[in-house]
């Protein structure tokens, strides 16, 4: 196994987390994060590229998959970011992770990528955690900002598994990395009017943490995932993904006193290990029994 490629996996994951950090810290409007990370993360990655001889890659003008993406992607950071200003970190995070789930639901009825009873029961399961993590009620006990902001992490939750279905459509030719610049820059520009219509006055500390919300979340985040996945199996990367969701709780906790139940952490561990667990079935498919073979060499 690739050491590099499993501390860069993990510390892109941990770089994703910091993004409610960053939010929470400025107080600015969920806009104006969500414009300056796309925005900033896509100059750092052109100066990286321009750095790296890899400038070339730029003039490859990106197809429509792409761009979808890069508007999905904005609706995913905004409602993300909003979340979070709204309700827990942990609540926002967890809700959000349920978009695999979601994207293999309408890939098993859509896409005819169908799921065996062992997807269904991790399913099962990701579902089951996240009741846990509302601890089985409906009454959306925390007031209407707890209720807005689990609205927002759901409308993120759709935009990820819509980034999920799409990116499924983009030509294996096209490169990782003109596809994460564009789709930042697409990102950024579907951003702009929602930033100029509402631009708050930004401060000189805050501007620094904009900045910074570039640079982690935005460009090394994405750059370390991107050079994980030259070294590392997909499914592999998938699973140290979820290093993310605990890096949001751990932030919560020790930064913002985000305290959670034991029921609640209960359902923490459900969603993270099916998520892992589905990774890992992925990486290694069960081997087809006697009987299987034997029907397909009658089948041939």
């Amino acid at each position: 196994m690739d050491t590099t490629g499993i501390i860069l996996a993990i510390l892109s994951a941990l770089f994703m987390g910091t993004i409610g950090v960053f939010s929470k810290i400025t107080g600015l409007p969920a806009e104006t994060v969500t414009f300056f990370r796309l925005l900033l993360g896509a100059g750092f990655l052109g100066l990286f590229l321009m750095a790296t001889r890899q400038a070339a890659l730029l003039r490859r003008w990106p197809s429509w998959p792409v761009i979808a993406n890069g508007g999905l992607l904005a609706g995913f950071i905004i409602f993300y970011v909003q979340a979070m200003n709204l309700t827990s970190m942990a609540n926002a995070v967890m809700l959000v992770y349920l978009a695999p789930v979601v994207a293999s639901v309408f890939a098993h009825f859509r896409l005819g990528e169908r799921l065996n009873a062992t997807g269904w029961l991790l399913i099962a399961t990701a579902v089951l955690g996240f009741a846990a993590m509302m601890e089985f009620r409906l009454d959306f006990a925390g007031g209407g900002n707890h209720a807005m902001g689990l609205g927002f992490a759901g409308l993120a939750m759709i935009c990820y598994a819509g980034f999920i279905l799409v990116n499924r459509r983009i030509r294996p030719g096209v490169p990782v990395m003109t596809r994460a610049f564009y789709q930042l820059l697409v990102g950024a520009g579907v951003m702009l009017p929602f930033f100029l219509a509402n631009r708050p006055e930004i401060s000189a500390n805050n501007g620094l943490w904009l900045l910074g919300t570039g640079l982690v979340p935005g460009f090394l985040a994405i750059t370390f995932a991107v050079m994980a996945l030259s070294r590392l199996p997909a499914a592999t990367f998938g699973t140290l993904a979820y290093f993310e969701p605990l890096a949001v709780v751990f932030f919560g906790w020790t930064i913002f006193g985000e305290t959670l139940s034991s029921l609640q952490l209960a359902g923490c561990a459900a969603i993270l290990a099916s998520g892992c667990a589905k990774a890992l079935i992925e990486r290694h498919p069960p081997r087809e029994s006697k009987f299987q073979r034997q029907g397909s060499d009658l089948e041939s």
